[in-house]
């Protein structure tokens, strides 16, 4: 995986300007050094001072599982970048508890200690309270899991490498439709949680363009964890799926209790059901679900089949996408860093816009023009204790 980013780090490098390898800087970051402005280019780049890259993760709280998932991605990518020669990084993984109010505090830390740039939050919700600090900083973030709409609007140092629910559950309704010739579903969300909200609003955008009949819509809290109310109200419906946006720690939950009650329809999530515990901790209840997601496990690409190998080898069990998407994001922030040999805040800003066709565990990354990253994507169904592509 290496010698194949480095060599899409070359190339890209040749087709940018080289003024950004000269040494000198632009008043950015500064770092342990100060000098952050490097000499050569992609492989060849050598940047004197460590690179500061900091992470603002849900390691506590609602969402933390997702957390963990991602500092191991990222430890895991820290220690591969670190074994080539020219830039040394340095990587402060803080926890932002899953609250917004953690979460600017956390960010704020980093603006003043010379960092980079910044992954995380993971949330949506306690992104949009921190990524204004970054933005008004200039200080460059990208979001590994931020799926809610209207993310990078937020400011033109904000880029994600998750793709938006926009893009994920339009291809996963359409999917099911066909796979089980839905004719009427019921919608349930938890309405309390920007990215539930957001992938109910996709949900439901998607739904209208097709023949299928809403039967009901549902709605809960990201905390609540009794659903059989709601469930028999589903029911009652007879829907011939349920189609749900919700936190894992909600969706655990609410598809054990819907087996319970009888409800065999196929479930339907949003990006928070694509979690190793959906399987782990519902067991059988969790077979049929189909899940959208931004990674496809069983890809046989040659990055992913060498991330599954060595995430294997140091932490003992299979990734998720949540690992996929944080190991992805500093590999992708190294290919932009190389390509202009600058850590400076704003020089990284310039070439992450840049990036294109990265290879990564996720497919080929390019940035598009709202620094949103385009990739594909894929419809799973948990199948055997799995997840399994569904078509």
């Amino acid at each position: 995986m290496k010698m194949k980013l480095r060599a899409a780090a070359v190339v890209s490098a040749s087709a940018l300007l080289l003024a950004g390898c000269s040494t000198g800087g632009d008043g950015g970051t500064g770092g342990d050094g100060g000098g952050l402005v490097g000499t050569g280019s992609g492989e060849s780049c050598v940047i004197e001072s460590p690179v500061k890259v900091g992470a603002a993760l849900s390691l506590t709280g609602g969402a933390g599982s997702y957390g963990v998932s991602q500092q191991q991605g990222l430890e895991l990518a820290l220690a591969e970048l670190n074994e080539a020669k020219g830039i040394e990084y340095k990587l402060s993984v803080e926890d932002d508890a899953s609250e917004p109010r953690q979460g600017i505090s956390v960010m704020e830390g980093f603006v003043g200690d010379g960092t980079s740039i910044v992954l995380g939050p993971t949330l949506s919700n306690t992104a949009v309270a921190a990524m204004p600090i970054a933005t008004e900083a200039s200080m460059p973030v990208m979001g590994i899991s931020t799926t809610a709409g209207g993310i990078t609007d937020i400011g033109d140092y904000v880029f994600r490498d998750s793709l938006t629910e926009a893009q994920v559950i339009p291809q996963t309704i359409d999917a099911v439709i066909d796979e089980y010739s839905l004719k009427k579903v019921v919608v349930m969300y938890s309405n309390d949680d920007a990215f539930t909200e957001s992938g109910y609003e996709v949900m439901a955008e998607a739904l209208e363009d097709t023949d299928v009949e809403v039967l009901d819509t549902l709605t809960f809290s990201k905390a609540d964890t009794d659903f059989r109310s709601l469930l028999t109200a589903a029911k009652d419906k007879n829907p011939d799926a349920i189609v749900v946006s919700a936190l894992i720690e909600a969706a655990i939950p609410l598809v054990t209790q819907a087996r319970e009650l009888g409800i065999d329809q196929p479930i339907v999530g949003g990006n928070g059901f694509n979690n190793p515990k959906l399987m782990a901790d519902a067991g059988a209840a969790a077979e049929g679900v189909v899940v959208g997601a931004a990674w496809n496990s069983a890809s046989d690409n040659a990055e992913n089949q060498a991330f599954l190998t060595a995430y294997e080898e140091k932490f003992g069990a299979q990734p998720d996408q949540f690992a996929a998407q944080a190991y992805s994001a500093l590999y992708l922030i190294d290919d932009a860093i190389r390509s202009t040999c600058s850590a400076e805040r704003s020089d990284l800003r310039d070439s992450l816009a840049q990036l294109k066709d990265v290879a990564t565990p996720l497919g080929a990354v390019t940035i598009n023009k709202n620094r949103d990253a385009e990739h594909p994507a894929v419809v799973q169904i948990v199948k055997d204790g799995k997840f399994a592509v569904l078509r």
